[in-house]
Parts: structure tokens; C-alpha cells; sequence
């Protein structure tokens, strides 16, 4: 019974088959390509409407080491308050907002989705999860504390900068001097040289990477050559900022270069 089904269907495919040939033949020509054009040019269309919605992603990851103010630059990019000074955070703080500056502007203004990272070196695996759909990256560095913590945020940087999923988009990455209202801070150009020659010493002892590595990894710089961030795959700038007293213009500068208002 079931050999007299299939050929019984083989049977009613090749005359679908047939008429559809005998169809397609009596089509003149022309009308012919401008259907096939239409068709490939519909096709084209929507693939331009899904990479366009792909690449404008209004997220905006903020991580660093745990200290270094991350916390509360959300807070001030959300509602212009500090949260008090010191806020310690154990989940990602996550929020879709205008910027607290622009709320006095007249017409729409596109929210943002800023994502707080924990910096615990344990729940940094959740920086993965946000990577994907981040349009930016802000890496942010304790400008007093800085020299006692260089090798760490030199790692943790290295990491960040290497992961596929940064390299392959080219998500941009703000390096965020904070708390430089401080008198003893160190300015952005002594870190960015500092963690360039950080960098420098990392790429050395990790060029014997296991071949699981080398999947999920970069190299970065130029062979025979000292690291500068300006050799990185995604564009790194380098600005600075004040939690505590609310000075970051330059943040939300480069928040509003890759997701426009």
C-alpha cells in the first residue's frame, strides 16, 4: 500500500512539474526576468532591513575592575545622582533611559540600554551574555588606584579585546579614566601607556595558546612591534570622568556617537 502511495506521488510531482514548465514557457520573456528581478530584488531588500536592525543595537556595556566607580557613573548617566557615593554591586544593574542631561530637550530622544557589569573577577563571566548586543563598551579604570591594580585590568582588558564576538562586530570600546577629580588620580595619558606596556608583556606569554583557545581568541598588535591600542581590531579611545562629581560628558559623548539621539 505504501509503494502505490509514493508512486501515485511521484506521479502527481511530475505533472505538477510539467505544467509548471508548460506555465513558465508561455511567460513572455521580459516578464519572466522582471518577476525574477523582483523576486531576487525583495530578497536583497530584506537582508539590508535585517543587518541595519542588527547594527543598530542602543545598548551600551559598562565593566572594569570592581572599585572603580562603574556603579555609580550608571546612576549618573540615569538620574544625575552619585547613589551617595559608594555603591557595590553583586548583579548587572541594567535600565533603558534617556541620558539625565537630555531630559530638558524638546522632542524624541532615543533611550539607551545601559548595562552595569559586576567587576568580580567570579561574575565576569556575565560580560558575555551583554557582548553580543552591545553598540559600545566602556572599560572603566580607578585613576587613583591605578598602579596597584595594572596587571589585573591589563588581563581583564586583554580578555575583553580578544573575545570574537568584539573582534568580528568591531564594537568600539571607551577606555574611562573615573574619579580624576581626585588630586592624586593619574591622567589618562599615563594609564593608556601603562596598559599599552601591560598589554605588551600579556601578548608575549600567551602566545602559546591551546588549539581550543585559538577559537574563542585574537592576537592582538603587530608582530615585531609594541602594542598601542591604536593596532586593535575595534576602535579604542580613551577619555576621562568624575562619578562622584557628575563630569561625564565625555562618557555620554561617546555614548551618543554610536547610539544617536
Amino acid at each position: 500500500m505504501d509503494e502505490v502511495k509514493m508512486e501515485k506521488l511521484k506521479i502527481q510531482l511530475q505533472q505538477l512539474m510539467n505544467k509548471s514548465h508548460e506555465f513558465l514557457h508561455k511567460i513572455p520573456p521580459t516578464q519572466l526576468y522582471a518577476a525574477i528581478g523582483a523576486v531576487l530584488f525583495t530578497i536583497f531588500f530584506f537582508s539590508i532591513v535585517r543587518l541595519f536592525k542588527r547594527g543598530s543595537s542602543n545598548t551600551v556595556v559598562l565593566t572594569g575592575l570592581a572599585g572603580s566607580g562603574k556603579t555609580v557613573l550608571f546612576y549618573q548617566l540615569r538620574d544625575g545622582s552619585s547613589h551617595q557615593g559608594t555603591v557595590t554591586s553583586m548583579e548587572p544593574n541594567e535600565g533603558t533611559f534617556v541620558l539625565n542631561s537630555e531630559t530638558t530637550k524638546k522632542g524624541k530622544i532615543k533611550p539607551v540600554h545601559i548595562v552595569d557589569v559586576p567587576g568580580h573577577s567570579r561574575l565576569r563571566p556575565k560580560l558575555d551574555e551583554f557582548l553580543p548586543q552591545a553598540a559600545g563598551i566602556v572599560f572603566v579604570v580607578d585613576a587613583v588606584e591605578f598602579l596597584p591594580n595594572v596587571r589585573a585590568a591589563s588581563e581583564y582588558l586583554y580578555d575583553i579585546l580578544t573575545k570574537a564576538s568584539v573582534v568580528k562586530k568591531k564594537i568600539p570600546l571607551l577606555l574611562l579614566c573615573n574619579k580624576v577629580d581626585k588630586v592624586t588620580a593619574h591622567t589618562k595619558d599615563f594609564i593608556r601607556k601603562q596598559l599599552e606596556k601591560e598589554i605588551d608583556k600579556l601578548r608575549t606569554s600567551r602566545t602559546a595558546l591551546s588549539s581550543a583557545d585559538v577559537t574563542n581568541e585574537y592576537s592582538l598588535g603587530v608582530p615585531g612591534e609594541a602594542f598601542g591600542f591604536h593596532q586593535c581590531y575595534n576602535k579604542v579611545t580613551v577619555a576621562e570622568s568624575s562619578g562622584l562629581t557628575g563630569d561625564i560628558s565625555q562618557l555620554e559623548q561617546f555614548i551618543r556617537d554610536y547610539i544617536k539621539a
